[in-house]
């Protein structure tokens, strides 16, 4: 299936690892024209020297920011002024006691996850709008709707983000610019597959004991009972990214293998 991403401009936030790399992957894969993003001018180098060889396409490039400095953020769309596609994958998260959530914490998870995508579309929307086209997708997370005990904050920024994203769609309205989140479980990056290993070591004890154990107490309503892997939600924002999406716009799309125990 030809998606007719071919010579469109996609930036993608957060990049350079995980879920943010396999949909500037696909997107790559598909002949975009792809912006890549992290916090260190190295990282983002590296990223796309690699997805070049990866994809063989050879209009990638890569701009180093960091989404909790607005100057960064400012600098960022002095350098790409206008796309066709904005993927708002950048964020933070960590596993932190409701009580020990300090404000600065729940700021800076605002912060990140919110205002950066925020403060991106608010940029490029109008401009959309202006050439009744364009795809905005916010990377939210079955956390938005199955708000983690153990983060919380983290859950709150997820939701908002949900919140974000429909109404940008509602003013869309009859336009050919949509608005979509998409939302993944459990899956495999950088940041889980350290956090697996070091609950292993802590724990003297297997990863897969611990899988074993996530899926068991915290995501017992997993269906596929395991993590996904980046380029499973790679393909959805892939396909949402892409022209042939048309009729889907202010949607919450799930990739989250059945955690959310309800129909949305």
């Amino acid at each position: 299936m030809d998606l007719q991403l071919t010579g469109k401009n996609a930036l993608v936030t957060g990049s350079t690892a995980g879920i943010g790399y396999a949909i500037a992957k696909g997107l790559a894969a598909e002949g975009a024209k792809v912006i890549l993003n992290g916090r260190k001018q190295s990282a983002v180098d590296e990223a796309v020297k690699a997805l070049i060889e990866e994809t063989g396409n050879e209009s990638i490039i890569g701009v180093a920011a960091d989404f909790s400095k607005k100057d960064d953020i400012l600098q960022l769309l002095l350098e790409v002024p206008e796309v066709d596609i904005l993927v708002n994958n950048v964020g933070i998260f960590n596993q932190v006691e409701f009580e020990e959530i300090t404000d600065e914490e729940w700021f800076e998870m605002f912060e990140i996850n919110v205002m950066s995508g925020v403060r991106l579309s608010r940029h490029y929307f109008p401009k959309m709008m202006e050439k009744n086209e364009g795809r905005i997708i916010f990377i939210s997370s079955e956390s938005a709707l199955n708000i983690p005990t153990e983060m919380l904050h983290y859950g709150f920024s997820k939701t908002a983000q949900l919140a974000v994203s429909r109404g940008l769609a509602r003013l869309s309205k009859g336009s050919n610019v949509t608005v979509n989140s998409v939302l993944p479980g459990p899956t495999y990056s950088r940041a889980n597959i350290n956090e697996l290993e070091n609950a292993a070591k802590e724990n003297n004890t297997t990863v897969d004991a611990v899988l074993e154990d996530f899926f068991a107490n915290r995501r017992p309503t997993s269906l596929i009972q395991r993590f996904a892997e980046a380029e499973e939600v790679a393909n959805m924002v892939t396909y949402i990214a892409s022209p042939l999406s048309s009729a889907t716009n202010g949607a919450a799309l799930r990739v989250d293998g059945g955690v959310a125990n309800y129909i949305i």
